[in-house]
């Protein structure tokens, strides 16, 4: 159950007779998950180094070897960051590039910067994926 949210849902509704603090609950809600839409699922398997078909043959040798539940959040909560870190990079460069089409030296650095990010998200989870694989082969 959701308690709080920033802002209020009772704010949101306010002075509107037709929206209920649930609808308006599902509007925020849709509003954040509008942000993957400039994402392509090409672009969400390369951020994690598979093509896309190989993300459903990676799933199904998960559930194969049955690694246990701790694995599993690991596997997923590194994959999760490494989306997230793509989709901010990807903000951060359809930013700079709409706000300053030309070369400027900042907007370098924070497309750089945002890349890094990336590199360092898929870094940790190539990690994690590693301790999974040397995990496995010692049981």
């Amino acid at each position: 159950m959701i308690t709080a949210a920033n802002p209020p849902l009772a704010s949101l509704t306010a002075g509107v007779e037709h929206i209920t603090p649930e609808r308006a609950l599902v509007e925020i809600l849709r509003g954040r998950l509008e942000g993957l839409g400039p994402v392509t699922r090409e672009a969400l398997a390369a951020a994690l180094g598979l093509a896309p078909n190989e993300i459903a043959a990676a799933l199904a040798a998960l559930g194969i070897v049955r690694p246990g539940a701790l694995w599993w959040a690991l596997v997923l909560l590194a994959s999760a960051v490494v989306i997230a870190a793509e989709l901010i990079n990807t903000a951060i460069e359809g930013l700079a590039d709409g706000l300053h089409p030309h070369d400027h030296p900042a907007i370098r650095i924070a497309k750089d910067c945002a890349a890094a990010g990336v590199l360092i998200a898929s870094l940790g989870a190539l990690a994690v994926a590693l301790a999974l694989v040397l995990h496995l082969l010692g049981r």
